[in-house]
């Protein structure tokens, strides 16, 4: 089920040019607050909420599910959508640079997905 939803959450980042969209299988670390966490960036605030907004979209549409908590749309420099087992982060391309998600859990099974349209 959580596979089927992390690509429901990159096809919709995607859809909406998110770039670098990967995602942190994070239950083998066994310290994390979720299972997984799916990443992407962005180049403008419009663009991070309008990521976000697809994301809340299709997760409802697709899984029924709504997200449980989210924060940072008053600024979009990061999104976080917590929806329990995934947390979802999108990132202003310069905050994602600089807070390097991906390094803190560099121990984390990382899955990469591209736009099959390219």
């Amino acid at each position: 089920m959580n596979n089927d939803e992390l690509k429901i959450i990159a096809d919709a980042m995607l859809e909406k040019k998110g770039l670098d969209v990967v995602s942190l299988d994070l239950r083998p670390i066994g310290t994390a607050i979720s299972d997984y966490f799916i990443v992407c960036n962005a180049d403008s605030t419009v663009n991070v909420n309008a990521i976000a907004d697809n994301i809340e979209d299709r997760m409802a549409e697709k899984c029924g599910r709504k997200v449980l908590r989210s924060q940072g749309k008053e600024n979009s420099f990061w999104v976080i959508l917590d929806y329990g087992d995934i947390v979802v982060h999108v990132f202003q391309t310069e905050y994602r640079e600089f807070y390097r998600l991906e390094a803190l859990w560099a121990d984390a099974v990382r899955t990469d997905y591209s736009d099959d349209k390219e």
